[in-house]
């Protein structure tokens, strides 16, 4: 409504995830013109504007991987003729990279698969447990170095970051809104995201039973969510019971 016919492009940050439905373009979007939307088509569109060296990958994963990590993203962000680029989302915790969005939205929402497996694998040699809700790991230092270095090369971009949660009634609701171009608007919105999204147990869970909602999570690749966003509270030898009636898949694509 605010930029009118100036908005050109509405491109969903898929990563390597199937293009999203006409209904979940519908629920998500509401009444922005169907037309304008784009589909990340991870194996043709992707560009890669440069690498960070294996050196400064295997200084921020403590000598646990040397290879270089490939900053990629859709070829629409620097040759479609924008002066501006808004990336929205939500800064919700997350277990690859710490917390979800900023430039993850663009060299992973917008990148191609090499750079997704290894920015995936990083984490893991990591360790998940010590990244979960923190704004400084290092997927997201690979991540800042990519922008740093290789964002000129794009237009400007403006991160529009949301921090959200339920409230006494159980209704989604905004807690913040952080909107700048640097990374002092992720690293705001990811503070209050660790207070707002996450709930400290005074003792470890024996059991604990997840239900993945149907409209969402169509697949293993997202529904070992319920994995790693219950791990660290789960006690030695805990049982975890899924359900999971939308799952009919193993990957995204």
């Amino acid at each position: 409504e605010f930029y009118g016919e100036a908005l050109v492009d509405v491109l969903p940050a898929l990563g390597t995830h199937t293009p999203m439905s006409d209904g979940q373009i519908a629920t998500m979007f509401g009444k922005t013109p169907r037309e304008l939307f784009r589909v990340h088509d991870w194996r043709k569109d992707v560009m890669t504007l440069g690498e960070v060296p294996g050196e400064f990958v295997r200084e921020v994963s403590e000598g646990k991987v040397e290879y270089s990590w490939p900053a990629q993203v859709n070829r629409l962000l620097r040759d479609g003729g924008h002066d501006l680029i808004l990336s929205i989302g939500q800064v919700v915790p997350h277990e690859v990279v710490g917390m979800a969005n900023g430039s993850k939205n663009i060299f992973i929402g917008t990148g191609g698969v090499m750079g997704i497996h290894r920015s995936h694998f990083l984490g893991a040699v990591y360790g998940m447990e010590r990244m979960m809700g923190r704004a400084d790991t290092p997927v997201r230092r690979v991540l800042n170095y990519a922008s740093e270095h290789f964002g000129k090369l794009l237009p400007q971009i403006v991160y529009v970051q949301t921090v959200v949660n339920k409230n006494a009634a159980g209704e989604l609701v905004m807690r913040g809104l952080y909107i700048g171009d640097d990374n002092e608007c992720f690293e705001r919105a990811a503070a209050l995201s660790l207070q707002c999204n996450f709930l400290t147990m005074k003792r470890e869970i024996k059991k604990a039973v997840v239900f993945l909602d149907a409209q969402e999570f169509h697949s293993t690749w997202l529904g070992n969510k319920s994995v790693y966003r219950t791990r660290m509270a789960l006690a030695d030898g805990a049982e975890l019971i899924v359900l999971a009636p939308g799952v009919r898949e193993f990957g995204e694509d």
